[in-house]
């Protein structure tokens, strides 16, 4: 099951980024438990896993990571895994005593990835901060939204999801392969604000050749051509359309009719890259798109090559015929979402688990990873260490 089965994850837990980087190692088969706050466990019915999905996959063991023996378990763990995964500012996770240097001391092999905003080292470092900032500050939010618009961010997907935990499965993956060959693990250091500005690389070239405005909304691809928008259609949906290649534009004139449209006026049809025409332009087009509901203009484009797709909510896009056929969503212990991408033809990517509750697993765990009793369990929780 899946291209990482048999490598062992400590995911130390935390917010957003760190989480989904887990769920991603998870989903490709590697054993990922999640050390959660021995305060958290609140207890819970396995039959009734709980609805973030973002927790899937993973087993949980609660510790007090605040107390000499909850480290001592952690450290214990630490020498039997492959990876730990920590979210913490910097030097939070060596004051507590699970640093680099500490668990290297005890298992040089171990890939130590670290999740951050800012990186662990920088003015900005000791702060804290969520996505819209770190995008903000690697140059990618001045660049998103309309012509005349303030910068809109994009949820939180540029930074958390494609900056941070994208890149931190990514590192983690390339630490084990390069730990394989040498015997020796390192340090990850996964910043989003580094990611976000690595996602722009498309950007920078385009800037040294000439071809990127920095004013935005006014270029090719952030919604300044008008052949790379979306469009009100009549009902209130909108339709994408992303017609680049000058063949795929030909197929939007001809099916839009604005070619015709021009014609009807007595007028030339202007070139496809005359940015000084691309505002009257994108007002016919919208005219045209208004004269149709959605679902209309896709049964006009779906399986053309104008580089269409209607515009979907997350419910939506579960019912699309082409989703359906991929299967591109699944459904675990009754909730619906996003299945594992992406597809391998061997050793094939599943879910393994729905959400743990905060500590489900911490006798399981322990017994299994640590050789662990009853008694020493026992003996733990009394002392606090264990939820």
């Amino acid at each position: 099951m899946g291209p990482l089965q048999g490598v062992k994850i400590i995911e130390v837990a935390g917010i957003g980024p760190g989480p989904f980087a887990a769920m991603l190692l998870s989903d490709m088969g590697a054993d990922v438990v999640r050390v959660d706050r021995a305060s958290n466990a609140m207890g819970g019915d396995p039959a009734t896993p709980p609805a973030d999905v973002l927790g899937r996959g993973r087993r949980s063991v609660a510790l007090d990571l605040k107390s000499p023996d909850g480290i001592a378990v952690l450290m214990d763990m630490v020498e039997q895994a492959d990876v730990l995964i920590e979210g913490y500012r910097p030097g939070v996770a060596e004051r507590l005593g699970f640093g680099p240097d500490e668990c290297a001391a005890r298992n040089p092999k171990l890939v130590y990835g670290r999740m951050t905003g800012w990186g662990q080292e920088g003015p900005y470092a000791p702060t804290a901060g969520h996505d819209i900032n770190y995008i903000a500050l690697a140059g990618v939010l001045a660049h998103l939204g309309r012509d005349g618009e303030k910068p809109t961010p994009p949820i939180n997907l540029v930074g958390d999801f494609g900056g941070g935990a994208m890149f931190l499965a990514f590192g983690v993956v390339c630490a084990l392969l390069e730990a394989q060959r040498s015997g020796q693990g390192q340090v990850v250091d996964t910043a989003m604000v580094d990611g976000a500005a690595y996602l722009m690389m498309m950007m920078w070239a385009f800037s040294a050749m000439g071809i990127w405005s920095e004013e935005r909304g006014t270029n090719m691809l952030d919604t300044g051509a008008h052949y790379y928008d979306t469009y009100e259609c009549k009902d209130g949906g909108f339709v994408s359309i992303g017609s680049i290649e000058p063949q795929f534009y030909a197929q939007l004139l001809t099916l839009t009719g604005l070619e015709e449209d021009y014609a009807s006026r007595g007028e030339s049809l202007p070139n496809q890259n005359d940015k000084a025409r691309w505002g009257e332009m994108k007002e016919r087009l919208g005219a045209i798109f208004l004269t149709r509901t959605r679902d209309e203009w896709s049964a006009v484009m779906e399986g053309t090559d104008v580089c269409f797709a209607p515009v979907l909510t997350m419910q939506e896009a579960t019912q699309h015929p082409h989703n359906v056929q991929r299967s591109t969503f699944t459904e675990v212990a009754g909730i619906v979402q996003p299945a594992p991408a992406p597809r391998f033809s061997r050793t094939g990517a599943e879910v393994q688990r729905p959400p743990a509750h905060v500590g489900q697993h911490t006798v399981e765990v322990l017994g299994e990873w640590l050789g662990m009793d009853d008694e020493r369990i026992a003996a733990l929780r009394s002392s606090g260490a264990l939820a």
